[in-house]
């Protein structure tokens, strides 16, 4: 068998099963390892197969209820950008059929395996293999326009040196904010935002931001039965819905397209929390025996604990995340049309934002107010490296799409490519200064990696206690 071959049979695997067979099997097997007895092991891996699969009806269902409207709101303001999100689905369509991408496929899969196998980081990160698409996307960039494939492979490993980086920064704050013992997100083009969400929640928290309520349970305490969640499920997705039909609120499908927005947002908010207690019942027996280990090691931290990598759909539904995303869904359309030197029109991935800003939710510890406000600067940063990069990524795309684009079109992703440490820290590097700037990268890196090994116990307390500075002065 070629080496294609094997890559591709590997792909078709992955493609095939998916999460909700990886993850429990592999929960499985961590657990026998750990101590625990088959019954409980299987049984582990079985709420974790449930819970993922209801979390994938869940969102599977939502999503396609909302694209239209989120797509109709956007045309109705008639901007004019010329680069166009295609989202994240497209994007990991092309990403897997490069040829750079392919040979990720492999070579990652080997390299996140050695990496938690020797300790260099205590996430398990290829329990969630799809997203790999990301390191791909990036990659297949650097090989169409340098056309050495050696570099773009490099390039992709470091990015997933630091990706595990900022996910073992993340871990703690995301496994105690959703409730997911011993579980954090590893996906490259989320966890980047954890290294800009710590410091901007410090600055915030100075500046007083957290005298603003805004979590979901102070909103329910203060605004009675309007401020509980599947209340302002109703509420936001009414708005949602109204703004992505206000051409057509003469006619009667228009509003019953308002209400299906909003009773199905109403939905997702009271729904999701029954489906993550059924998924985080799988983590309770790999946390205890592994902490039963830490013990009997004399370890007084939790720094030796292993966490697993998940799908980010695990945080899609919570209320602070979806209150949070589908707010900023017109705030950055907006953004898009008043940002001086922005050529990046947010479209598809839009409704992505649930999913994008969850570490962000984390670290400011569910407060909407200050996610709101990180997230605007964030991901408005992230539209000039979508615009800087849409040529390249519009290359890579015209040689794989089925679809030809029109002359002079330019694409992107806005869920993937608009992230700022990436880009300027890894990919425009490469790009530009090729392996000299893949040194300076792991340079930076190495860096990082030592500073944060040695003070970990330190930053997640100073994590811990920015994130509850808000409930201990309220």
């Amino acid at each position: 068998m070629s080496l294609n071959s094997f890559l591709e049979a590997l792909n078709n695997i992955f493609n095939t099963f998916g999460a909700t067979v990886f993850v429990p099997v592999i929960l499985i097997v961590i657990n026998l390892i750990l101590g625990n007895n088959l019954k409980k092991s299987i049984y582990s891996g079985l709420y974790a197969g449930i819970g993922l699969t209801g979390f994938t009806w869940l969102i599977s269902q939502y999503i396609p209820i909302i694209v239209p409207v989120v797509q109709n709101m956007v045309t109705v303001t008639g901007i004019q950008l010329p680069v166009v999100d295609i989202g994240w689905q497209a994007t990991s369509v092309i990403a897997y059929a490069t040829q750079a991408g392919m040979i990720f496929l492999g070579v990652g899969l080997l390299f996140q395996i050695v990496l938690f196998l020797v300790r260099w980081t205590n996430v398990f990160q290829p329990s969630d293999l799809w997203n790999n698409y990301s390191y791909m996307a990036w990659g297949s960039m650097i090989a169409v326009v340098t056309g050495d494939l050696w570099l773009a492979l490099a390039v992709m490993l470091v990015m997933n040196l630091y990706s595990l980086l900022f996910s073992e920064l993340l871990s703690k704050r995301w496994s105690t904010y959703y409730n997911y013992p011993n579980c954090t997100i590893i996906q490259l083009h989320h966890v980047p935002q954890t290294l800009f969400a710590i410091p901007m929640n410090w600055i915030l928290n100075k500046l007083g931001a957290y005298k603003v309520k805004w979590e979901p349970e102070d909103l329910r305490q203060r605004l009675g039965f309007i401020g509980d969640p599947i209340v302002l499920g109703v509420l936001l997705g009414f708005l949602l819905g109204f703004l992505g039909n206000i051409n057509k609120l003469g006619t009667l499908g228009a509003w019953g397209n308002i209400v299906t927005v909003a009773i199905s947002t109403s939905a997702v908010m009271a729904i999701f929390p029954r489906v993550a207690s059924l998924f985080a019942q799988a983590f309770a027996p790999l946390t205890e025996a592994a902490r039963k280990r830490t013990v009997k090691k004399g370890v007084e931290t939790q720094g030796e604990e292993i966490y697993i990598g998940i799908n980010d759909a695990a945080g899609y539904g919570e209320s602070a995340t979806l209150i949070s995303g589908i707010i900023l869904i017109p705030l950055m359309v907006l953004v898009a049309a008043i940002l001086p030197g922005n050529r990046t029109l947010p479209l598809v991935d839009l409704i992505a934002l649930p999913f994008m800003v969850e570490p962000i939710v984390a670290v400011c510890n569910g407060n909407i107010f200050k996610v709101i406000v990180s997230a605007v600067i964030w991901f408005s940063a992230g539209l000039y490296i979508s615009t800087v990069t849409a040529p390249t990524f519009t290359q890579v795309y015209s040689q794989f799409a089925t679809t030809p684009l029109e002359p002079g079109a330019l694409v992107t992703s806005f869920g993937i490519l608009s992230k700022p440490i990436i880009g300027t820290l890894m990919f425009l590097p490469a790009l530009n200064f090729k392996w000299l700037g893949v040194l300076f990268s792991l340079v930076v890196y190495f860096i990082m990696y030592f500073v944060f090994k040695r003070n970990k116990t330190k930053i997640h307390e100073f994590m811990e206690a920015q994130a509850l500075h808000g409930s201990e002065q309220g």
